[in-house]
């Protein structure tokens, strides 16, 4: 289970249909050169009014050199049945210039289940009113239980806001809820770190730094993995696939959620649109196509990391998969944002 950055925290979303909350808390994020991926609150009218409406937002994306793949946009508030079709037509919008979009306040607000199928989010965000009532509230767990359940059919990540005890994570991890934020996982003064981690050297017999500067970890790069059951077949792994254009791989996981296979995304497409693939592989097991996942341990440095991903020539460029203290399985990073960071980097050691 990971944290994800709810910046939009910082800043309420006041005028319905109005951007400035979330464009206000983009820039909040900017200015604390947050590197995690995004999470963004966006009132569904704002969505429904159309690219006018939104300017404010890309523009905000623009200015603070964010790549709309690292943002997840949370769409938020009741919706009218007469917003029905605004409303996905905005959502193909926002997913076709690169946004992970997701439907908020799961629990609590007036979304039509329909709705939510037709608009294929990448995630489903619990409403903090439900969180606080679990696990005390048998009811209230019902409740949450039956969306993950219907995630997890969906092929949709759900993500839980709020939690803060022990109690709340243990339920949040049988209903199968790999996705969370709250002052458990961190605390509400957190910011991430950027400065420099020195670790004593021995003294050598030569002049040589006596410290080190480690660097970013790649929990900071942190994206969430698709992942699968070790006897998930290459259909599935298709439909997963065909969710999300972003998509660029399919974690295979144990029962205890621990990676044991890593389906790329284009080698794995060229084998089943090959001849006579679908035939050869749909209903078979996914993992004979699927090559040893590449695990980095949640606090390994950057450079650390890229060295681990040259190590394989033919797969430079395959997701590195991300593992807690435990070996279980808390997202991706992908190599190109490794690359980009270390160049941005290049002009200040010159």
């Amino acid at each position: 289970m990971i944290a994800v950055e709810a910046a939009a925290e910082a800043a309420s979303i006041g005028i319905t249909g109005d951007v400035s909350g979330t464009v206000a808390a983009a820039y909040a994020a900017a200015r604390e050169e947050a590197l995690l991926p995004l999470l963004l609150t966006v009132p569904s009218d704002a969505v429904v009014q159309g690219s006018g409406a939104l300017a404010p937002l890309h523009e905000a994306m623009r200015a603070t050199s964010r790549r709309p793949r690292e943002v997840i946009l949370v769409i938020t508030g009741d919706v009218a049945a007469r917003d029905r079709r605004a409303l996905l037509t905005g959502i193909d919008g926002l997913r076709t210039i690169g946004y992970l979009v997701a439907v908020g306040g799961l629990g609590t607000s007036h979304v039509p289940l329909d709705l939510i199928a037709d608009a294929a989010p990448y995630a489903l965000v619990l409403s903090p009113e439900l969180m606080e009532r679990v696990p005390r509230d048998a009811r209230r767990n019902a409740v949450g239980e039956a969306v993950a359940h219907m995630a997890k059919s969906l092929g949709v990540h759900v993500l839980a806001p709020q939690v803060r005890d022990e109690a709340q994570l243990t339920t949040l991890r049988g209903w199968g809820v790999r996705l969370a934020q709250g002052p458990l996982l961190a605390p509400l003064d957190w910011r991430p770190s950027h400065g420099r981690v020195h670790v004593p050297l021995p003294v050598p017999a030569e002049p040589q730094p006596s410290m080190i500067d480690l660097g970013p970890r790649v929990q900071e790069f942190l994206m969430p993995a698709v992942t699968l059951g070790m006897h998930a077949t290459a259909e599935e792994v298709v439909e997963a696939l065909g969710t999300e254009p972003s998509i660029t791989s399919v974690i295979l996981v144990d029962e205890y959620q621990r990676p044991r296979g890593s389906v790329e995304r284009s080698r794995f497409l060229l084998s089943i649109a090959g001849p006579y693939g679908h035939a050869l592989h749909a209903k078979k097991p996914a993992h004979r196509l699927a090559d040893p996942p590449r695990v980095v341990p949640k606090t390994t440095p950057v450079i650390a990391a890229m060295q681990v991903a040259g190590k394989d020539s033919a797969r430079v460029y395959d997701d590195l998969v991300v593992v807690d203290e435990v070996g279980r399985c808390m997202g991706v990073v992908h190599v190109g944002d490794l690359i980009r960071h270390v160049a941005d980097l290049q002009p200040a050691h010159r």
